[in-house]
């Protein structure tokens, strides 16, 4: 093996400058024995590298050669298999297991332990090894000795160490050897020469240092004494010290008693100060001033200065009562005099307040209230102090002004207590709640009775004379109402409008009447009287709303009430569920609770008015929509989730419901519309009507929110009169299905023409469209054929070139020769023709009506129709019978004079 081994060395290692430093001759495990050598092997250069190489002998025998190579530090697991028994076999793991078969088990561990040392010299990472007696490993030294001289050296890792203990030469060093070479000639030539002379000078050197040791011995017996007087001193020294040390002992210990006592005096000096701090603390934030205590004992609440002192005191005592107490200060018996003290006079002052609060809102109600007489009774005993006077003069003179009531002088009052209220409402909530719950009866009953006298005035002033100033009502009973109900006041205004006033809400009306028929000082008047009743009352309730927020201290954020209104498709405005809500808003919720407590009546009285004067005039409804509209876009915009936005949102879903109920009533009477058998139909009413529908309702909706409505309504009502004039035109008996058609589908395109309105342009070209379809069909139907015979030759005519017959061929034919043309053409001398036309004008005049004035177009139709025939028989004349020199009776100078003079003669 040792020979193998230096053959290896010599003959694979070598080259690769590395050193082999144990091998061991294996076979693969479970196959066919070929025999080969694995090999730990290190670098000769830094860093060192360790590999376990396997060398395998070559097909031929004559040399090893190297097979494969694996680098140690990719082994992570080594098992010898048992570690009891002698066994040969044994396992690498690298990135797959490799399983050999020692040739002898002393091998094996050799190698084993090889690769042990130097995993524990050159690894971080540790090669596992399983199965591998520990005493094995322990005993490496013993296993070395087992093995060759030679190869122990090399496992025991000699060559190692020396490589270790090798160091490089400096260049002095190299310098000084080369000097010594170039002294000595045969240096190079004869190296024992060189190096037994190096020895003979090395030597003689090593003498010369014993003669110079030997030769300082007297120096060195002097620095023995030398260093035994030093020791004798260093004794010396240390003796005092000793001494020292035990008097500053005592030293010690009674400082150590000072500084104790100065402890205690510093721990004594803290706690007294602490103790004083808390002692500062409890006076500074728990005493409160005499004359804070006598303002909420006997403060004046009904003066400005009272007012102010008891806002002082209670904000004084709230931070007294609040202070935050550290822990224990609770059980101190002053504390709890003091929190006795502040509770007491907390409560007598709550008494005091709330009993002033209520006295205050009792006064301001019966000074509001006290010999307030109803507008109504007003006007009753107005009425009634006048013998004979003129009722309807009376009502127009007190009633001249609409107006509510303003509560700004009693908001101005109560507001001086906002602060106080703040204060009740931090302290004693039920109290609070108490005065809320009183406000809002006293205000509910103020405010019903001055909403509900209001809207009663308005609807007397609704419900007027009407223009001429004949119409008048009687006003009875000791209420203070109108006669009756409500629903008597309906029956009174439409009674004295008569049947003028709801026949001019048809279309199919409208257009029948003057503009003076159409009462237009009465919507006028309608329309101001409703925006009269919502500018009032947006401001009343907006003013009320503020000073609840202001007086209860119920501040609502605007960025919260963002986002929880929503328009539905009826206009209204309603509050999503407070599931759908970012934060909490119980504070909003009893602002909402207290004005639909106290404005109760407003919805209700709306509703009415709006009932009224949908009954008086259906059209009013789109007045409404658009003041209404308005109105809660403007609530929105101040504040979407407020009383008044929500209230004016839930009224507008009525308004939009009338108003879709009007157009749905429009529709209704349009298809209920009948026409006389006897008569010719004209325009139809309701297309004269929609024109003045239109017109008023573009007026009305002049930059309006609600434009889109309008747009919604204007595409039904057109819509429902195309249909019906269709039917119109099919029913009709007495007059043309084709001029019903052209005369309303060309004043339908007129009216949208002019009014230019953007959704209807659409139905402005179908109506253009329809309009000059059924011109073209009268025109062809009623003019028909007036050459009656010329027509029907000429047609043979055609029908034989159909045939394929040439047209210069024609003149051949039997019944269409030259004299045959000539007969047909004297039929029709021009004066037969001129009276043709003109019984065709006069049939023309008692079709068309007057209204449309669309005879002359009709008539100048005709003539280009007639002299389009003209001209196609000359044409047929020219090429079927070119040279004849036939022409006809009457040229096409001649027809225009027909036509002109016909239609001047009428």
């Amino acid at each position: 093996m040792t020979a193998i081994k230096h053959a290896l060395q010599r003959d694979i290692f070598t080259p690769n400058d590395e050193r082999l430093l144990s091998i061991v001759n294996v076979c693969k495990a479970g196959k066919k024995k070929k025999n080969c050598f694995l090999c730990a092997t290190v670098t000769t250069e830094r860093p060192v590298q360790v590999k376990v190489v396997k060398v395998k002998k070559s097909d031929k025998g004559d040399f090893y050669k190297r097979q494969m190579a694996w680098e140690l530090r990719d082994l992570t697991e080594v098992d010898a298999k048992d570690a009891n028994k002698e066994n040969p076999e044994f396992d690498l793991h690298f990135e797959k297991v490799y399983r050999w078969v020692a040739s002898s088990t002393a091998e094996k561990n050799s190698f084993i332990s090889c690769i042990w040392k130097l995993n524990q010299r050159y690894l971080r990472k540790k090669v596992e090894f399983v199965n591998v007696s520990p005493q094995l490993l322990e005993e490496l030294p013993k296993a070395e000795e087992s093995v060759p001289s030679g190869e122990s050296q090399i496992v025991a890792g000699g060559d190692e160490d020396a490589l270790d203990d090798y160091q490089e030469l400096n260049a002095r060093e190299e310098q000084d050897i080369e000097s010594m070479m170039e002294v000595c000639e045969y240096a190079i030539s004869n190296a024992e020469a060189f190096a037994e002379k190096l020895s003979r000078e090395l030597q003689v050197l090593d003498g010369a240092n014993i003669q110079s040791i030997m030769a300082s011995e007297k120096q060195v017996n002097i620095l023995m004494q030398l260093l035994d007087q030093a020791l004798a001193e260093v004794d010396n020294i240390e003796g005092k010290l000793l001494s020292y040390e035990e008097m500053l002992q005592s030293v010690k210990e009674q400082m150590d008693q000072i500084s104790q006592s100065n402890r205690l005096i510093q721990i004594s000096n803290t706690n007294n100060g602490k103790l004083l701090d808390e002692i500062q603390f409890l006076v500074n934030y728990m005493d409160l001033s005499k004359g804070h205590i006598k303002a909420l004992q006997e403060g004046d609440l009904s003066s400005p200065k009272g007012i102010e002192a008891c806002i002082n005191a209670s904000e004084a005592l709230s931070q007294c009562m609040n202070v935050a107490l550290k822990p224990g200060h609770e059980k101190l018996m002053a504390v709890k005099q003091q929190q006795h003290l502040f509770s007491e006079l907390r409560d007598a002052f709550a008494r005091r307040l709330t009993n002033h609060l209520n006295n205050v809102f009792v006064h301001q109600f019966n000074h509001f209230s006290h010999f307030k007489m109803s507008i109504p009774q007003f006007y009753r005993s107005s009425c009634l102090s006048l013998p004979g006077h003129d009722q309807s003069s009376t009502l127009s003179q007190h009633t001249a002004e609409l107006t509510l009531p303003k509560h700004s002088p009693l908001h101005r009052d109560l507001l001086r207590y906002a602060k106080l209220m703040e204060w009740l409402k931090n302290t004693q909530r039920e109290k609070y709640e108490g005065l809320s719950r009183t406000y809002v009866d006293y205000m509910t009953r103020l405010y019903e009775r001055e909403i509900k006298d209001f809207f009663e005035v308005a609807k007397i002033k609704m419900a007027g004379t009407s223009k001429d100033g004949k119409g008048k009502f009687g006003l009875h009973g000791s209420s203070g109402k109108l006669t009756g109900s409500t629903s008597s006041l309906n029956k009174l205004a439409v009674s004295s409008s008569n049947s003028r006033r709801s026949q001019s809400s048809s279309l199919l009306d409208m257009g029948n009447m003057s503009a003076s028929d159409l009462d237009v000082a009465d919507r006028t008047r309608f329309d101001k009287i409703f925006e009269q009743v919502l500018s009032e009352l947006e401001p009343l309730c907006l003013a009320e709303q503020d000073f609840i927020s202001k007086f209860f201290k119920l501040q609502q954020n605007p960025t919260l009430a963002q986002g929880e209104n929503v328009d539905d498709s009826d206009g209204a405005v309603h509050s999503r569920p407070p599931s759908e809500q970012r934060h909490s808003i119980s504070e909003k919720d009893m602002v909402r609770m207290m004005m639909n407590k106290i404005f109760q009546s407003i919805e209700t009285e709306l509703n009415s008015l709006i009932a009224l004067g949908d009954k008086i005039d259906s059209f009013n409804s789109l007045y409404m929509l658009v003041k209404m509209s308005h109105h809660v876009w403007t609530a929105e915009n101040v504040d979407p989730a407020s009383y008044l936005s929500t209230t004016l949102g839930n009224v507008l879903v009525t308004v939009k419901r009338n108003f879709d109920k009007c157009i749905s009533g429009q529709i209704r009477q349009m298809e209920e519309v009948k026409i006389s058998k006897k008569s010719k139909v004209g325009l139809l009413p309701f297309v004269t009507g929609f024109e003045e529908f239109a017109k008023l309702a573009e007026a009305i909706f002049r930059n309006a929110e609600r434009r889109g409505d309008l747009d919604k309504a204007y595409i039904k009502l057109i819509r429902a009169v195309f249909n019906n004039v269709e039917k119109v035109a099919n029913e009709s008996q007495k007059t043309p299905r084709d001029v019903v058609m052209m005369e309303n589908f060309h004043h339908i395109f007129s009216t949208l023409s002019s009014l230019k309105i953007s959704c209807l342009e659409a139905e402005r070209k179908e109506a253009k469209q329809k309009y000059t379809e059924h011109l073209q069909s009268y025109v062809i139907n009623s003019l028909g054929q007036p050459l009656e015979k010329l027509n029907h030759f000429f047609e043979g005519v055609e029908a034989r070139v159909a045939q394929g017959v040439r047209e210069e061929e024609v003149s051949y034919q039997l019944a269409f020769n030259k004299q045959e043309l000539r007969k047909v053409i004297k039929e029709y001398p021009g004066k037969e023709v001129k009276k043709g036309l003109d019984n065709l004008y006069k049939k023309v005049d008692k079709h068309l009506c007057e209204e449309e004035n669309l005879l002359q177009v009709v008539w100048h139709s005709m003539q280009d129709e007639f002299i389009r025939q003209y001209k196609h028989f000359e044409g047929l004349i020219n090429r079927c019978y070119p040279g004849s020199g036939i022409t006809m009776e009457f040229t096409i100078q001649d027809m225009l004079e027909y036509f002109s003079s016909i239609a001047q003669s009428h």
